[in-house]
């Protein structure tokens, strides 16, 4: 009656076919914008759609996982997707811890499931799986798919599953386990168990085989049927994944990924279960505890702030001081500067008045001895003037 509510996370390389499973998967056209996948980075895009079948109701929650190996260095491409569950399990711990909950009608955006899509190269697991799937682990139910899965032979599939596997747990990843302690679905779970990783094949063209309309993806040398379970494990994954241990899957996220984080994250807070005596913990202990280490490194940091500054200040007094002084020195150069250009002047004035003064009186004494001279010549001519007249 409260609606079924499911969160996928379909994880990959561009080009694996992961919207085309999830279209075949739940027999519905998911419409979407088409993703860019020229981002620096990888960005996750969540998607929620409400289905009904028979009257039941699912609201599925589908968590893009846009540009995940397109970079290239791909060292810290699984770093958004780990702290995107994260930030779900974080609203979830924030919703919990309020006064008045409403856990009955939260939507639930933890990731329930990640369809991890697996290259089928027929060798070996690449590293961005490895460490991708070694990252989400302690986070996230991960079912391993091996995706295009008609690309390879029947020969070389069984052999690539036994390499994943192999490689899976010479590398400590935890992938999820069907649960096999119910009796009701020990048989059925046990098998799928041994069938991991799935091979399956997506495709939304529908194609008529004898007297039906199947799913089917149409090639030049024959057909591939995607619910014929001697060509891939489709059905198997569908069949695992919704109708049988789809409970199972927001049970393990709730009861181990999320209490693993919720704990985690007390724990960084400073509750714990016991105190060291063994008593009971005390909620409004540990809430003044905390508040008094926070208050105290507050005013550590405050002092240190302030000590800084004052060291600073200091510093720059230094520094003017410095340059008061480089001016000072830099202004008595100047000064005597001046002062012996100015004696310089001031002699080479004098000099010049010297020199114009000796002119004048070399000019005066000219002028007179000229005037001498036109005198004693007018006193000859009148001399000479007269001897004629006689």
């Amino acid at each position: 009656n409260r609606t079924f509510q499911l969160s996928l996370c379909p994880t990959g390389e561009t080009g694996l076919g992961k919207s085309t499973l999830m279209d075949t998967l739940f027999n519905t056209k998911f419409e979407g914008d088409p993703a860019s996948h020229s981002q620096p980075g990888v960005q996750l895009k969540s998607s929620t759609y409400d289905l009904q079948e028979s009257n039941v109701n699912l609201k599925l929650t589908i968590v893009s996982t846009v540009g995940f190996g397109d970079q290239i260095n791909k060292e810290d491409s699984y770093k958004p997707i780990v702290e995107f569950i994260d930030a779900q399990f974080e609203a979830y711990l924030q919703e919990e811890l309020k006064i008045k909950r409403v856990l009955h009608n939260y939507h639930d955006t933890r990731i329930h499931a990640c369809l991890y899509f697996i290259a089928p190269t027929g060798h070996s697991l690449k590293s961005l799986d490895l460490v991708t799937m070694k990252k989400l682990d302690s986070k996230v139910n991960i079912i391993p798919i091996i995706a295009k899965s008609d690309a390879i032979s029947k020969s070389e599939l069984t052999k690539f599953k036994i390499k994943i596997t192999s490689e899976l747990v010479s590398n400590g990843v935890q992938i999820y386990q069907f649960p096999t302690d119910d009796e009701s679905v020990a048989e059925i779970n046990g098998t799928m168990n041994a069938h991991l990783p799935f091979a399956v094949i997506g495709s939304t063209e529908e194609l008529k085989i004898g007297n039906k309309m199947m799913k089917a993806r149409q090639y030049p040398w024959g057909t591939v049927q995607v619910e014929n379970e001697a060509h891939c494990d489709f059905v198997k994954l569908r069949e695992m994944l919704i109708r049988v241990n789809m409970e199972d899957l927001r049970e393990q996220t709730h009861t181990r990924h999320y209490e693993l984080y919720r704990r985690c994250k007390l724990e960084e807070m400073g509750f714990k279960d016991t105190d060291p005596d063994s008593k009971p913990f005390s909620l409004q202990e540990t809430y003044e505890a905390k508040r008094n280490e926070f208050l105290g490194e507050l005013q550590k940091k405050e002092e240190a702030m302030r000590q800084m500054f004052v060291q600073r200040v200091k510093e720059k007094e230094a520094e003017l001081k410095e340059a008061e002084k480089e001016l000072h020195e830099k202004f008595d150069r100047l000064k005597k500067l001046h002062q012996d250009e100015k004696k310089k002047l001031e002699d080479k004035k004098k000099s010049l008045d010297d020199e114009v003064n000796a002119f004048k009186q070399r000019k005066t004494a000219a002028e007179l001895l000229q005037s001498q001279a036109q005198q004693a010549g007018g006193s000859q001519t009148l001399k000479r003037d007269k001897e004629r007249k006689k």
